[in-house]
């Protein structure tokens, strides 16, 4: 019993803190923040691997300071827009939306859940977080930019011209609170319920003071559904890795290389949120190699993730509609170079 208490407290906090920052986002989104990023980035001049590479700099940003799951429900829109203002190629804009999304979710604690799963039994500062894992983010984001442009280069090296829609920036209630929640994230180790208590207050300040947004819409962006399944399932396995220690055993004394790749694999057969729970209870050597893999592992596979089954699902409603073997003939090179560096710069 004392393991499952274990477990609860050390998963709670990791799924309220992303809660929060979907209201973030979910508000940031209706004052038209991530719209307005969108409009900018049509705006660049050159051709379109110019655009190409503004887009996933805005996606690895959004990544890094509002989660991997806010860059993909409220960027992967953005990256389409700009593509489709300038006639570019959509596959190399979405594809590389989703594959940048995990590839820059290294960088902060609150980057990934992953990442607050694992270090959920010994918090640290943000800062300290990012101070490890920076180099790694870096490459990360580099390689994935590269390799998703040599992939398109041929559609992505015809000239195009900068869109002239006109930009106009809304600082409201939710850019501050995302401004907010980022600094949380990095001057304290355990920001969870500051930021939720902010989310939860804008969403309900909108829903019952002004009567902007409907219950419908706020459930939609963090349905419990979807959250408080992924949470039982983060307690029961959290649970069994802290009396199984078959798998805690192959990466107790492992490299930094050979545990990121037993992560990356392991994320790709059972995913990677349940992957991360089982590793929590376990001693590692490397924790930061684990979340190389635990991050760039779902690149290769769509199983890796619920992120890229979510992408799947909001591309096709915007009407685009990739194949699993496009993602996996990209997907799986720019694992295996992404992880294979990454996981030696931590």
């Amino acid at each position: 019993m004392s393991s499952l208490v274990q477990s609860l407290s050390h998963s709670w906090q990791p799924f309220v803190l992303i809660t929060g920052l979907l209201l973030i986002g979910h508000v940031a989104a209706r004052e038209g923040l991530f719209e307005s990023v969108g409009h900018l980035v049509a705006r660049t001049p050159g051709n379109d691997i110019a655009l190409f590479v503004v887009t996933m700099l805005a996606v690895a940003i959004v990544t890094a300071l509002l989660n991997l799951d806010t860059s993909v429900v409220f960027m992967t829109p953005v990256a389409l827009h700009a593509a489709r203002a300038r006639g570019s190629d959509e596959t190399a804009f979405a594809l590389g939306t989703i594959l940048m999304s995990n590839s820059a979710s290294l960088l902060l604690i609150g980057s990934n859940l992953t990442n607050m799963l694992v270090f959920a039994t010994h918090p640290v500062r943000g800062t300290v977080f990012a101070g490890h894992m920076g180099l790694a983010w870096l490459a990360s984001v580099t390689i994935t930019i590269v390799m998703v442009m040599g992939w398109r280069r041929r559609q992505l090296l015809r000239p195009s011209e900068s869109s002239t829609e006109h930009v106009t920036w809304r600082v409201g209630p939710g850019t501050v609170a995302a401004a907010v929640a980022v600094l949380l994230m990095l001057l304290t180790s355990q920001p969870a319920l500051f930021i939720i208590v902010i989310g939860a207050g804008l969403e309900f300040k909108d829903l019952v003071g002004h009567r902007r947004v409907k219950w419908r819409e706020v459930l939609q962006v963090a349905s419990p559904f979807v959250i408080l399944p992924l949470f039982i399932v983060a307690v029961v396995v959290g649970w069994l890795g802290r009396n199984w220690h078959t798998i805690g055993n192959l990466i107790a004394h492992s490299n930094s290389l050979t545990t990121a790749a037993i992560a990356g694999a392991l994320s790709l057969l059972i995913n990677n949120l349940p992957a991360a729970s089982l590793f929590a209870g376990q001693p590692v050597a490397h924790p930061y190699a684990l979340l190389i893999g635990l991050n760039l592992g779902p690149n290769a596979f769509v199983t890796g993730a619920m992120s890229t089954m979510l992408w799947f699902r909001l591309v096709r409603a915007d009407g685009f509609s990739p194949t699993v073997v496009q993602f996996v003939k990209v997907g799986v090179p720019v694992t295996v170079v992404t992880l294979c560096v990454a996981s030696l710069l931590v």
